[in-house]
């Protein structure tokens, strides 16, 4: 059993290890909705956010008050009453709120301040810090309904949150804003997460939610050909958006979209909706390569260039595995240096998950596609396509006619690309001189 989990954990800790070095002294909003905490999942989530915070990221969490402020209301005999996806807020409401507010802030001291016995964070300390970082102002009066005690962010004390976050402290937000005059708002959790986040230009906004994450058919039901769009562009989340109703509900595929647009314009990098109901949702999310949920980002996460100096380190460390097991022929570190302008590479969040280089001979007018890698852990979502094209690209901008491939294993591969196989006598002279015959590679090529 020991060997097992020898060979599961070291092979795993390798992976996340670049993530941590990553996120480290960056900031995170986490967004935790109301019907997390009503669900039970406080306890793991402070548990994780423990953990993250413990690998030097700075966190701020706003907590929201849906459910509870409803139970509050029910049981006083109080509807609840909504317009325009916000809650009307009357005086009644306005009690409920903050009872409910003083209830969770309590919960979630009370989950952080027990030294989390019995987890991978005990005898740890989370110190938490809230205070009034919100100036709020109302809503007012909106296609003729009064929205009471409602309000919307007005300021966020920037200073004091990253002050508090210096400190090495968790800073809790509650949904709650005064105005300068002392007068209190019940505020939208997502309203003061996306704000805050916005104006302490946060590395990430992430919103521990109800619902999975966005469809890649959001109008379709659930389905092992409908799953999670676990990367989503901003222009394509924009589009999404155009298309949707108004949002009312927290189930309504726009609901949290919105939000995490609009911080993904205001210069947050990366927005993430996840669910609470997954155990361990945001480490999966943080530190795995594919995540769970869905993300809003502006631009394409994963980065396909041509590879730099900088990149060998990354690229020996990609191509290791498959050279001890044959699949690639050897090459030392200097052998790349020396080439390091013929490869390609793909690249997220800074880690190489796949790699080929491009070597012409221009007197045959064709080159070999050498080299190429992808990672087990992207194997299967596109990326040797992805190397593929930008090689032909490279190739052809040289003014040559084909390319060709030496392979002993991923023969079938390259077949169902439109390479051909032909004997080792096709290739030039001077790739054949180095053929090794011992190894008996098959030669395909791909005319271009």
């Amino acid at each position: 059993m020991s060997a097992v989990f020898n060979f599961t954990f070291v092979p795993w800790f390798r992976s996340v290890a670049p993530y941590i070095h990553k996120f480290r002294n960056q900031t995170f909003v986490i967004g935790l909705t109301g019907e997390a905490i009503a669900a039970g999942k406080l306890h793991n989530i402070a548990q994780d956010l423990a953990l993250i915070q413990a690998m030097g990221v700075r966190i701020v969490l706003v907590h929201g008050f849906r459910p509870q402020v409803n139970e509050q209301l029910a049981a006083k005999g109080h509807a609840a009453k909504y317009s325009h996806g916000i809650r009307i807020t009357d005086s009644v409401a306005l009690d409920c709120a903050q009872e409910a507010a003083g209830q969770l802030r309590y919960e979630i001291e009370a989950a952080f301040s027990q030294g989390l016995p019995n987890t991978p964070m005990a005898g740890a300390t989370v110190r938490v810090i809230s205070g009034n970082f919100l100036t709020a102002r109302p809503v007012g009066i909106v296609d003729g309904v009064d929205f009471q005690h409602s309000g919307l962010v007005r300021k966020v004390d920037v200073a004091g949150i990253q002050r508090t976050l210096d400190m090495g402290a968790l800073v809790l937000l509650s949904p709650f804003g005064f105005s300068p005059t002392g007068e209190a708002f019940n505020l939208a959790m997502e309203e003061v997460a996306t704000s805050v986040a916005i104006e302490l230009r946060a590395d990430k906004l992430i919103f521990l939610t109800e619902v999975p994450g966005i469809r890649m058919e959001p109008g379709e039901p659930e389905s092992e050909d409908n799953p999670i769009d676990t990367e989503l562009p901003l222009a394509a989340a924009q589009a999404l958006l155009a298309q949707l109703p108004t949002a009312q509900t927290p189930t309504d595929t726009g609901f949290y979209l919105q939000h995490c647009v609009k911080a993904c314009k205001a210069g947050v990098e990366r927005s993430h909706i996840l669910p609470f109901a997954v155990d361990g949702s945001l480490l999966l999310e943080v530190y795995v390569h594919d995540g769970i949920g869905t993300m809003v980002i502006d631009e394409k996460l994963e980065e396909l260039r041509e590879a730099t100096i900088d990149d060998v380190g990354g690229i020996l460390q990609l191509i290791e595995p498959f050279e001890k097991d044959g699949t690639l022929v050897k090459r030392d570190r200097t052998e790349i240096e020396r080439d390091i302008s013929a490869y390609t590479i793909i690249e997220h969040d800074g880690v190489i998950f796949g790699c080929a280089a491009l070597y012409p001979y221009p007197e045959a007018r064709t080159a070999e596609m050498a080299a190429v890698t992808v990672s087990p852990q992207s194997q299967g979502t596109g990326d040797g396509e992805k190397l593929l094209k930008r090689i032909e690209q490279r190739a052809r901008l040289q003014g040559l006619d084909s390319i060709f491939v030496l392979t002993t294993r991923t023969m079938h591969w390259f077949i169902k690309r439109g390479f051909q196989p032909v004997d080792p006598d096709w290739l030039p002279d001077a790739r054949k001189r180095k053929y090794n015959w011992d190894r008996r590679s098959q030669v395909l090529v791909k005319k271009l």
